[in-house]
């Protein structure tokens, strides 16, 4: 969300913005916002400029009471001066409604003007336009054939949607055995790797309530993502940052304490509503998954230094498990309204012989912090942090880059040898069928 003092002195600098954004429909709101601003600030005005009229009257009408023990005629003079006081408290209750009204309406239309984009984020109106970047590691076509992922769990005896099905309909899975093993092995060392980078490990709530919800995100992808507890102001978080910079609502952060650098665990779950649902077969798009997160709250001038080095974590993860990725710059038709700027770590199918994402690392600017009301208390006052997320690994999408990289000719999935520990020292997966 921006600074209404930026909107009311910027105005073609956020039209622009929004235009760049592909969301020409949001123009009116920046002429509107503007006028409810004015309004508002001159009802602000004649609200205080009534109290300080009614403080004075209210005194007078002590005097001219006083007076009136001795001098009769200046008691009317005090009956007409209350009506007075009673006028102005009446207009000060319309006012002050008014004032109330009136930022609730600011707020509503702030919430859906974009952020502004950095100016390096390429133009273009949807993920199409997005622009690749640089490449690390060699995409290899092995000469044998590459199943679906869910065929290779199976051959594992790893894993059960029909039984998923069942019970919780689609969009849901079983996983079994070995490949079971190796999603938590995946999480544990994606877990250690972020640690061992000085990232402090936590295990947030998995429910928010809906305050936070509207400060870590626009309406548009609440709707599309979160699942809401009945009855209660609870959702279920579709990814842990949001419970991770809700972390930080209301508080004032003393500066020496920044960066907040943490990498969280959770469970994850969406409602994978819009183009791409949950038609696709195995488990790419579900219902719930499990995650490891890294999440960075730090001063506005080192926001883009973190940006860089948080994908580039990414990356580092996924070449020491033998797969290899690229960077993908999202453009401005593919950010969240509150991005800034925004990359997808996109892993090689060996199968499909194409890349597909399976991180993302977003700068949100001071924009979180603004719905929030997170501040840092400096030497030079307070000010508003920036934040930013990136996926560390989000099995079981996760798992289907590691095993077509890392499936053999015979069936069986070798073991990159910064997981085996959390496999048993297992380098090899046998399959059983």
């Amino acid at each position: 969300m921006l600074d209404i003092k930026f909107v009311r002195e910027n105005p073609e600098i956020v039209k622009e913005n929004i235009k760049k954004k592909f969301q020409d429909e949001k123009l009116p709101l920046v002429d509107q916002v503007i006028a409810l601003d004015a309004e508002n600030r001159k009802t602000i005005q004649e609200a205080q400029d009534l109290r300080t009229a009614r403080n004075t009257k209210s005194k007078q009408v002590g005097v001219l009471m006083g007076q009136s023990k001795k001098d009769p005629s200046k008691l009317a003079e005090a009956e007409a001066l209350k009506a007075e006081v009673k006028a102005d408290a009446d207009r000060l209750a319309f006012l002050e409604n008014r004032e109330t009204e009136l930022a609730e309406e600011i707020r509503k239309i702030m919430l859906v003007i974009p952020n502004i984009i950095d100016p390096s984020v390429p133009i273009g109106p949807d993920d199409s336009c997005n622009v690749e970047v640089q490449r690390f590691g060699e995409p290899v076509t092995p000469d044998y054939e590459i199943p679906y992922h869910t065929q290779i769990m199976e051959s594992f005896d790893g894993i059960d949607m029909d039984a998923a099905g069942r019970v919780s309909g689609n969009g849901f899975y079983y996983l079994m055995g070995d490949i079971a093993r190796l999603h938590e092995a995946v999480l544990a060392y994606a877990r250690d790797f972020m640690i061992d980078k000085g990232f402090t490990f936590c295990v947030p709530p998995f429910m928010i309530h809906g305050n936070v919800v509207e400060g870590v995100m626009s309406q548009t992808e609440m709707d599309a993502m979160m699942y809401k507890i009945e009855g209660e102001d609870l959702y279920l978080i579709g990814t842990s940052e949001h419970s991770m910079i809700g972390k930080f609502i209301d508080q004032i952060i003393p500066e020496e304490k920044l960066p907040q650098t943490l990498t969280s665990y959770s469970p994850c779950f969406r409602k994978e509503k819009g183009a791409h649902g949950i038609e696709e077969r195995g488990v790419y798009r579900i219902h719930q998954f499990e995650k490891q997160e890294m999440v960075v709250v730090c001063k506005p001038e080192d926001s883009m230094k973190w940006y860089e080095q948080m994908w580039h974590y990414s990356v580092e993860l996924f070449r020491s498990l033998d797969i290899p990725v690229r960077q993908l710059e999202c453009c401005s038709g593919d950010l969240a309204d509150l991005k800034v700027k925004s990359c997808d770590i996109e892993a090689w199918s060996p199968r499909q012989q194409k890349y597909f994402e399976v991180c993302s690392c977003s700068n949100l600017g001071d924009a979180q912090a603004r719905r929030l009301k997170m501040r840092v208390k400096g030497e030079k006052g307070t000010y508003l942090p920036h934040t930013l997320n990136n996926t560390v690994v989000a099995p079981p999408r996760m798992l289907i880059a590691f095993l077509e990289n890392n499936l053999q000719a015979d069936g069986s999935v070798k073991i990159p040898a910064v997981l085996r520990p959390y496999m048993g020292g297992k380098e090899v997966l046998v399959p059983k069928h």
